[in-house]
């Protein structure tokens, strides 16, 4: 019988989950001390370390802000695909958009941002979703913007490469020809959806990049899962405020307002729910 794995060292876990909470505020329970154990062992060998008690110490030492970044971005889920969980997209393109476009047809300007974006599915399927159904917004002046914590995804997010398994999860076939070049068992994002784009780092519980606009849409989705109430309040609160009078905000489909104190009030379009700003 082989011996069983050695459990992480209740010190070193609550260093590692509180290091990780402090600077992201995903709150990692007891339970999950095997997440901590197999994301970070790859990053404590990356660095020539050889147990997580050695990259906790490393993580205590002055000039570690690499190695904490490091940290961070292993502990971020990245779990996205193209057009994840259909009907916001199909919300957008029946009713959101075309209202949008009516009460904006003075200005014509449109502000979208998908928020923890990851490697960037979700930010490209809203903008071919732009160039497929909305070809009037071609003399707009439309920002799409994108933005992650983790400054390693942002990087995979803005080379827009993905490969066989990435692009057949959601992608319709004729998006994929349309909209992407093939090279070799990958596929990239064409130049013309990849440059619609604007990416940034934005950690929800710091500040947020001063350059943001007022936003017709925000999509926020998948995130909050990882926070407790008061940070989701806050998060909430912020991205209301950043929300036009008549925008909407997306939120994942397992997540909700609810017996939060937010000024948002929910709204159902079809089969999409969304959040408003209170009236």
């Amino acid at each position: 019988m082989s011996a069983a794995a050695p459990t992480l060292d209740p010190a070193c876990f609550n260093f590692l989950s509180e290091f990780v909470r402090t600077k992201s505020a995903i709150v990692l329970e007891p339970n999950k001390a095997y997440l901590l154990e197999s994301r970070l062992m790859p990053v404590a060998r990356q660095n020539g370390l050889t147990s997580l008690p050695e990259l906790v110490a490393q993580l205590q030492r002055p000039g570690s802000q690499a190695l904490g970044r490091q940290v961070v971005d292993a502990m971020t889920t990245n779990e996205t695909s193209f057009y994840r969980d259909i009907h916001p997209f199909d919300a957008l393109k029946q009713h959101i958009l075309p209202e949008l476009l009516r009460n904006r047809h003075k200005e014509r300007s449109l502000h979208i941002w998908s928020n923890a974006c990851s490697s960037g599915q979700e930010v490209y399927s809203i903008a071919m979703l732009l160039r497929e159904h909305f070809p009037e917004l071609a003399s707009w002046k439309v920002r799409l913007i994108a933005s992650d914590l983790s400054s390693a995804i942002l990087e995979k997010a803005k080379a827009g490469v993905f490969n066989q398994t990435e692009v057949n999860r959601g992608l319709p076939m004729q998006l994929l020809l349309k909209y992407f070049t093939r090279n070799g068992l990958q596929w990239q994002v064409n130049a013309e959806i990849r440059n619609s784009v604007e990416f940034m780092e934005c950690n929800l519980i710091q500040n947020w990049p001063t350059q943001l606009p007022k936003m017709d849409i925000i999509f926020l989705r998948n995130v909050l899962i990882y926070f407790d109430p008061a940070t989701k309040t806050t998060v909430l609160n912020k991205a209301s405020s950043l929300l036009r009078p008549d925008g909407y905000l997306f939120l994942g489909g397992a997540e909700s307002t609810m017996n939060l104190a937010v000024a948002l009030d929910r709204e159902v379009i079809g089969k999409a729910t969304c959040y408003r700003p209170h009236k």
